[in-house]
């Protein structure tokens, strides 16, 4: 208390000077007109300034939860975007030639529809997974096709759910030929492009070129014949030079198949008993 008054006692003619200013300052703008308009013209500018800055630390302080929210709404757009994006392709989608002939095809034949729910095509042994089984009437050995060409083989079944044995599987040998003749060949993969697989056993007499179609021979219990598989890309001669080896370019791009059709031939269960009591 003693060290306050000796301060107030060494400083009080400041503090009294302050004080008159202070009151003769208030005199000043109470009891004339155009100082008082100034002065609360100036006091209100300062004090909207501070109240501008404070507004603006405050949006400065909240722009976490608004980029938080942006970024929500961004991604409900994009889903948004997607769906109408996948909606419009498939109004507006128009078949290819292609398309329209294996459904051609097909349309005749007992078939089941299928979703791809598992997949692979960068292995040396690919399979693929369906969401139809035993109880939807798949059995293995029936074949698999999609809207551009042929899958594969159901290679085994569970109550709801089958294997297929693709193209893009080492063990997968399909009886094909050249469209438009009697020429016929096995298809094989050879695990280097899941686009493309091998035709062997194609004569040097037949006549092929590149962008000749490949389609199944018929020669076999699985699949009808002409069902397109894909186009011939590259020819050379085969390992023993005693015919072509050709290339062919699949008509399915492994890697976004969704839907299939399993598809059952008439009579395939008693072809296929027949050729195993022959050999």
């Amino acid at each position: 208390m003693k060290a306050l008054l000796d301060f107030i006692a060494r400083q009080y003619h400041w503090m009294m000077l302050i004080g008159l200013e202070g009151l003769s300052l208030v005199l000043l703008f109470q009891f004339n007109h155009y100082q008082g308009s100034v002065w609360l013209t100036t006091a209100n500018s300062v004090i909207g300034y501070i109240l501008e800055r404070e507004q603006s630390a405050l949006k400065y302080l909240s722009l976490t939860d608004v980029n938080r929210e942006l970024a929500r709404r961004n991604m409900l757009l994009e889903h948004n975007n997607k769906v109408l994006t996948e909606e419009l392709i498939t109004l507006t989608h128009d078949s290819t030639f292609t398309e329209r002939k294996v459904a051609a095809q097909i349309s005749g034949l007992d078939k089941i529809h299928a979703k791809v729910v598992n997949n692979s095509v960068r292995l040396r042994d690919n399979y693929i997974t369906i969401n139809r089984g035993s109880v939807d009437g798949v059995m293995p050995e029936m074949g698999v096709v999609s809207g551009t060409g042929v899958v594969g083989i159901v290679y085994m079944t569970s109550d709801h759910y089958s294997i297929v044995l693709p193209l893009l599987n080492s063990k997968s040998h399909l009886s094909s030929r050249l469209r438009g003749s009697n020429y016929f060949g096995y298809l094989r993969w050879d695990g280097v492009d899941p686009l493309s697989t091998i035709l062997d056993d194609i004569p040097h007499h037949a006549r092929c070129k590149v962008g000749d179609v490949v389609e199944t021979s018929g020669y076999s219990s699985v699949f009808p014949p002409g069902i397109f598989i894909g186009r011939v890309s590259h020819i050379e001669d085969s390992d023993d030079g005693l015919g072509y080896q050709l290339r062919v370019r699949l008509g399915i791009d492994f890697a976004n198949l969704q839907d299939v059709f399993v598809i059952a031939t008439q009579g395939h269960e008693e072809q296929r008993e027949l050729e195993e009591q022959a050999y």
